[in-house]
């Protein structure tokens, strides 16, 4: 099979600058201006910050805005099998053509400049994004927000800030106001401000810093609540009360991410219908993600095969939620994490729920954690674990011992990739 153009560019991206993460704007805002600013041709932005539940807040939004009849475009990362997926152009991924070129004209504005690779290619969504209409443009933040690549567009229509909690210390801060103090970067001079729950520390910042810009803001537990009810979704804001199917997407922090996205399309003008098209239509890949084709699913025979990419502390108490509200079954994981990860800080919410962890090496990460010192980690957070040579031998050695088991692969991103490029 021929490799694809993009692919070829995308790498020659990775050798321009020799860090993966520098956190700056200089470089994004030096390349913007040789592209004639594309970012100042964006249909209304909606611009999303937080440690969890970014990317299901957007995509309930989005959810949401296609329901009601618009036309979206959005961006997230990191991707999970291929790159186009980070680029979702007027309701479709992009296509291999119109990646290549913009791709192309980023890299030949660059001139050769020193860029990450992620500050190239976020610009080179928005490019793509100025070239074809849409109704509205969602942006995900990658990595905190204050200097994220995506933190160049002036008048957002609305800012989203979702739970803060610690993760990528190595680049936000050691504590929990100075990575909320990144987050609030996103905030701009008198745009609203929806804000999902969050620690009352985290809040403060958040607070003080939309009071300096003077930014309106809607705040969880303040101005809007949301909860369940009778196995409905209940949820409330000064414009009157809605109730709606529980989320497609499972567990109870969904419920919060949906609260968020509710009050996102209600701070549009959006009626009930664009609401219930958020929580009922979203579709989010590795998110307690059930796997129904492959090699893996072939090999499972009847057991559940389920995927989820969520990888820090605050991922693995909701994914102790999820497994707590599931029909009781003997649960088995699956896990590979990275070097970066609080992995004991993952593991322990998750002890009381799992019969056995079978840890593996991430294939082709050079920062995965080996398996041995996963499973050793999960020990000592109380969990049962050994390790195993990769995800097939697992499911494998699970399914001869228990053949009706639950078995959740989980704890990076880059494990789910690797395992939606050969079962998705």
């Amino acid at each position: 099979m021929t490799e694809p153009a993009s692919d070829a560019i995308l790498e020659r991206m990775m050798a321009l600058h020799p860090k993966i993460i520098d956190l700056t704007l200089d470089r994004v805002w030096r390349l913007l201006a040789a592209l004639d600013h594309p970012e100042r041709k964006l249909p209304p932005v909606i611009h999303i910050a937080g440690t969890n539940g970014k990317g299901s807040t957007l995509a309930m939004i989005r959810a949401g805005l296609e329901g009601s009849g618009h036309i979206v475009h959005a961006y997230t990362s990191p991707h999970l099998a291929r790159f186009h997926e980070r680029i979702y152009c007027a309701g479709q991924l992009i296509s291999e053509s119109d990646l290549t070129t913009v791709l192309e004209d980023c890299y030949d504005a660059n001139a050769g400049n020193p860029i990450t690779y992620f500050e190239i290619t976020t610009v080179a969504a928005l490019l793509a994004f100025s070239r074809v209409p849409a109704d509205y443009c969602l942006l995900e933040v990658g990595l905190g927000g204050r200097l994220d690549a995506t933190n160049v567009v002036d008048v957002p229509e609305v800012t989203v800030i979702t739970p803060v909690s610690i993760d990528h210390q190595q680049f936000l801060g050691e504590t929990l106001p100075e990575i909320a103090g990144e987050k609030a970067g996103i905030l701009k001079r008198q745009r609203p401000c929806i804000v999902g729950p969050q620690n009352e520390d985290a809040l403060d910042v958040i607070e003080a810093r939309a009071a300096k810009v003077s930014a309106p803001l809607q705040v969880y537990g303040q101005h809007w609540h949301v909860g369940t009810e009778h196995g409905r979704l209940v949820f409330q804001d000064e414009t009157g009360l809605l109730d709606l199917p529980m989320p497609k997407l499972l567990g109870a922090h969904q419920v919060q991410n949906a609260g968020a996205a509710l009050a996102v399309l209600r701070q549009l003008g959006l009626g009930e219908d664009a609401c219930e098209a958020a929580v009922t239509k979203a579709k989010w890949k590795a998110r307690m993600q059930r796997l129904t084709r492959g090699p893996l699913v072939d090999a499972a025979g009847n057991a559940e095969l389920w995927l989820d990419g969520g990888h820090n502390a605050a991922a693995g108490v909701a994914l102790a939620q999820v497994l707590q509200g599931l029909p009781p079954k003997p649960t088995y994981l699956i896990c590979g994490m990275l070097k970066t990860k609080d992995v004991r800080g993952y593991m322990a919410p998750l002890a009381d729920h799992v019969t056995e962890l079978f840890a593996v090496s991430i294939p082709g990460e050079t920062a995965t954690l080996d398996a041995s010192e996963t499973a050793e980690a999960a020990r000592q957070s109380g969990v049962a674990s050994e390790a195993s040579p990769d995800i097939l031998s697992a499911v494998e050695t699970i399914t001869k011992v228990d053949p009706g088991a639950r078995i959740l692969i989980c704890g990076s991103l880059y494990l789910a990739g690797h395992v939606l490029r050969q079962n998705g």
